[in-house]
């Protein structure tokens, strides 16, 4: 009789269960982010400054008057700080994902790509001049579908440079 392997603790199921449990904290930021971003947080935002501007000559510009803008600004643009930085931590991290699991699906992709998003600003350097030299290798080749990644274009081009020295009478 075949059973079906216990799901209890897959990656999968452990994701509905966290998510069902999102933190108020981060389900209020969602809503928060994604609502001053809309047309009508802009249009009330306006509004605001526009009404705040009317009532100049009726306080006579008075430094209260200007204080109100002041502190209700910085205190807004504070806190958004905050929630806009967790929002972009989520997309980024969502972004990041979804590129690691288009390196691990892709069988022409070094897997060595994946999370390179942990390594020290030095690292993503040292990587960054590898992909320079893939460049470089690659613009002498007549056809881009020839090099995969850092280790085969090393690889492919010293086979290739083997093959014209043969070709032309060098060897």
């Amino acid at each position: 009789m075949y059973r079906r392997p216990d799901t209890a603790n897959t990656p999968i199921k452990l994701y509905h269960m966290k998510k069902k449990k999102d933190s108020f904290f981060e389900t209020m930021a969602t809503k928060i982010t994604c609502w001053t971003g809309s047309s009508p947080a802009f249009g009330i935002a306006f509004a605001v400054i526009i009404v705040w501007g009317i009532t100049g000559p009726i306080f006579k510009y008075s430094d209260t008057w200007q204080l109100v803008i002041n502190t209700g600004t910085t205190i807004i643009t504070f806190l958004m700080v905050f929630l806009i930085q967790k929002s972009q931590n989520k997309d980024s991290k969502a972004i990041q994902l979804k590129l690691n699991e288009l390196i691990a699906a892709s069988r022409h992709a070094s897997n060595r790509m994946v999370d390179i998003e942990d390594l020290t600003e030095a690292e993503l350097d040292v990587l960054h001049k590898y992909y320079q030299r893939l460049s470089d290798i690659s613009e002498e080749d007549d056809d881009i579908h020839n090099s995969h990644s850092i280790d085969a274009a090393e690889d492919l081009q010293e086979i290739k440079a083997s093959e014209r020295r043969k070709a032309s009478g060098e060897l």
